[in-house]
């Protein structure tokens, strides 16, 4: 028999099982030797149980009884009402798919996409320099860089090696966004020569208008050292030595930023710099290396495959 195809979502089905129990599902499709479906209890949550335990002959015969126009046929119902559904697409825009059955979190700011033994992971990345210590949220601490000024230290971070490794040349940045830290209320600008510092938490994520680089640091004893660059170089076709310019995205939803970096990264420790106005910088930077052979992350985000649903068996002559 052919496997049927999804059915009108609008419409309640039976699907019968060969024990003589029954699901209420919305639809429901044959895929090899397993039959997905949408769980009209679970909200419309996608389930699947084995092709051998169906009775696909009552199944169509339960359809035909019930089809439209007949008597006794159900009365169509929406599948997820407009409420639902919008709680639904902002809970997907929250924690997106990144890879299969990999989801962003919705608790972190900073994560990077990795991958270990061929199986791709999410490493979250801590902020952290100046009066930052390893922050979890998207901290703002400005710093004004003077576009005629030579290259010169603006910030060093403590140690040779960051905490976070990663495998691949060509990782994936996400970034939330959130409330506009970059704003005029709070934490304003400072020049870099007189070592001051205005700084402000923003745990609702960064601001969509800002841009990121990824800048190499040059490793000290027992520190790393960013050195300044010229902002208005960005995007010219003269690159900047150690600056790593990306391209950003701003995900469905309006969580989220995926940034990806113009050209592979070489062997070394580097910092995510947030690039705030025409002249100002975050000096809160989140700092990782390159190093294919490094052990792997211990707060990497694996990957969850969807485990098999147990099944509320029923009567098939109980009512809905």
């Amino acid at each position: 028999m052919d496997a049927p195809s999804t059915l009108d979502t609008a419409h309640r089905t039976h699907l019968i099982l060969k024990d003589g129990t029954f699901q209420v599902v919305l639809s429901y499709k044959v895929d090899g030797g397993i039959v997905r479906y949408r769980s009209a209890e679970r909200a419309g949550e996608v389930e699947e149980i084995p092709l051998a335990l169906v009775d696909l002959v009552a199944t169509h015969k339960w359809e035909a009884d019930h089809a439209p126009g007949q008597e006794g046929a159900a009365r169509p119902v929406p599948v997820l009402s407009p409420e639902l559904q919008k709680e639904e697409a902002e809970r997907a825009a929250r924690t997106p798919e990144v890879a299969p059955n990999l989801l962003l979190p919705d608790e972190d700011s900073v994560l990077v996409l990795d991958t270990f033994h061929s199986l791709p992971e999410l490493v979250p990345l801590t902020q952290q320099g100046g009066d930052l210590n390893k922050q979890t949220a998207h901290n703002m601490l400005k710093a004004a860089l003077n576009p005629l000024a030579a290259s010169h230290q603006i910030l060093e971070i403590k140690g040779e090696r960051a905490d976070v490794q990663l495998h691949v040349p060509d990782p994936v940045l996400y970034i939330r966004v959130g409330d506009d830290p970059g704003g005029d209320g709070g934490g304003g600008g400072f020049a870099v020569d007189t070592h001051g510092a205005s700084g402000r938490a923003t745990p609702s994520g960064g601001s969509n208008k800002s841009r990121y680089v990824i800048v190499r640091v040059d490793i000290r004893r027992g520190s790393r050292v960013v050195a300044s660059f010229r902002i208005n170089m960005l995007g010219s076709v003269r690159q900047q030595e150690d600056v790593i310019e990306t391209d950003s995205e701003i995900l469905p939803g309006g969580h989220w930023m995926r940034v990806k970096p113009h050209a592979p990264l070489e062997f070394g420790e580097y910092a995510l710099m947030e690039v705030i106005s025409e002249r100002e910088v975050n000096l809160g930077v989140w700092d990782f290396g390159v190093h294919p052979t490094a052990p792997e992350n211990a707060d990497a985000i694996k990957p969850e495959e969807r485990r098999p649903v147990t099944l509320e068996r029923r009567k098939a002559g109980a009512r809905e």
